[in-house]
């Protein structure tokens, strides 16, 4: 298992040069802890190509390279080459993408992604748990799954994980609906960046923003403009789910808030999803404060439970890309997948949102606890297992060949990836006569 950066957007900390690679160490980390990876198979990745960052150019004690970011082609053919010679070395590993900055995280993933065992963390995996977390509110709202179609959803965030998100919202409303009329899918998605409703009258429209600019047409809210701001866009369109990877603290104020009670949904859902703490949106008081007590809410960040009053209890549910992606790499592995597709990630992420009982549900509670991770990464793997093998694109793991992996049942596919989980059972080093 690989995971590579370029230190290019670190968190919500920007440009970090070589000294994001903390990042890859912590991913790899939490492959080991939260997939059974073994720690001798693992690889932790940082690509210097200089960086952009003054205050590290101008500081003596940088250990990067002390130049201005490589860009177009030749950055390109530098983690072409890293591409190529890791395949070369080590053809079966699974290679994660985190913490490049925007154009480059969509560049190389759609570069690579049929070529290559990759996934980006940052577009697919969190779009993953937010989808899994999307699905849930639908479930806590008392509606039918198939409801999401109708959900009206407020992104505030155009960056690689806010458009990720958006993509695979709109592929499962698209698979849902049984059609690929893109009309019908997007009348339920409004985008805002630090500009404001991004729209199609926008001059100088990113490529990857362009497909959720809003237009004219049947689907669109009287009066809502070019750059419209948030709380503009919450009065008018009276969300379900109102979603932030903006990276801005506090952007969902009390006013903001207010509006959201106003939603058409009896049950609003508030998802504050960018870190670190500093970063995220709103606190889960303010959101219980404003929004109301029926509010569901989720975070990219760790809080704590709110207490209501009369014993009622805030359930504040943690977004994290922890319980997705270790599954998604370990299920990669396993399968022996020639590449990672959108299926698979799609499989993970209903999976996750299935974990859940009604009742858990009801109460707000969307994310299971942190202490399971070891089973829900073994169901979201057989899950990853199961989908590559659907789709054609499993090969086998080493002594378990496509015959033997197809003709596995559901729990079989469980007891496959369980088995091959690596657990920390050290030798004595001491021995008692």
């Amino acid at each position: 298992m690989i995971v590579v950066t370029d230190g290019s957007r670190i968190l919500g900390l920007g440009d970090l040069g070589v000294q994001g690679i903390g990042i890859p160490i912590g991913k790899l980390d939490i492959y080991v802890a939260a997939a059974g990876i073994n720690p001798q198979r693992v690889l932790p990745v940082m690509l210097d190509v200089g960086t952009n960052n003054q205050k590290l150019l101008q500081d003596n004690l940088y250990l990067g390279l002390r130049q201005p970011r490589l860009e177009g082609d030749e950055y390109l053919s530098i983690v072409d080459e890293f591409m190529e010679a890791a395949h070369s070395r080590w053809p079966k590993a699974v290679i994660q993408f985190e913490d490049f900055q925007m154009k480059w995280a969509f560049e190389t993933l759609q570069r690579y992604r049929k070529r290559f065992c990759m996934f980006n963390d940052d577009i697919q995996g969190t779009a993953g748990v937010a989808l899994a977390g999307l699905l849930g509110a639908v479930r806590a709202q008392g509606r039918p799954l198939n409801d999401f179609v109708k959900q009206k959803i407020v992104v505030v965030g155009a960056g690689s994980a806010g458009i990720g998100v958006l993509k695979t919202a709109k592929q499962m409303v698209t698979k849902m609906l049984g059609s690929d009329e893109s009309a019908e899918v997007q009348c339920q998605f409004w985008l805002l960046d630090k500009d404001g409703l991004v729209t199609k009258a926008r001059n100088s429209l990113d490529p990857a923003v362009a497909p959720f600019a809003r237009g004219l047409g049947p689907g669109e809210v009287e009066g809502l403009h070019e750059g419209a701001s948030l709380l503009e866009v919450v009065k008018k369109v009276k969300p379900h789910v109102l979603l932030g990877l903006s990276g801005v603290g506090g952007i969902f104020n009390a006013e903001v808030l207010k509006a959201m009670r106003e939603s058409d949904c009896p049950r609003p859902a508030i998802f504050p999803m960018s870190n670190p703490t500093t970063n995220a949106e709103c606190t889960p008081e303010d959101v219980f404060k404003y929004v109301g007590e029926n509010a569901i809410f989720a975070s990219g960040s760790p809080f704590n439970d709110v207490p209501l009053g009369e014993g009622k209890i805030g359930y504040v549910n943690q977004a994290n890309n922890m319980y997705l992606f270790p599954g998604i790499g370990l299920g990669a592995l396993l399968s022996g997948a020639r590449h990672i597709s959108d299926g698979m990630l799609q499989a993970a992420a209903e999976c996750l949102a299935s974990y859940m009982t009604d009742d858990q549900i009801q109460k707000g509670i969307l994310f299971p606890s942190i202490s399971s991770i070891r089973l829900i990464t073994t169901r979201v793997g057989a899950a990853v297992v199961r989908a590559a093998i659907a789709e054609d694109l499993a090969e086998g793991h080493g002594d378990v060949d496509l015959k033997q992996l197809t003709n596995m049942s559901e729990l079989d596919t469980m007891d496959y990836v369980a088995r091959n989980m690596w657990y920390p059972i050290y030798s004595p080093l001491v021995h008692e006569k």
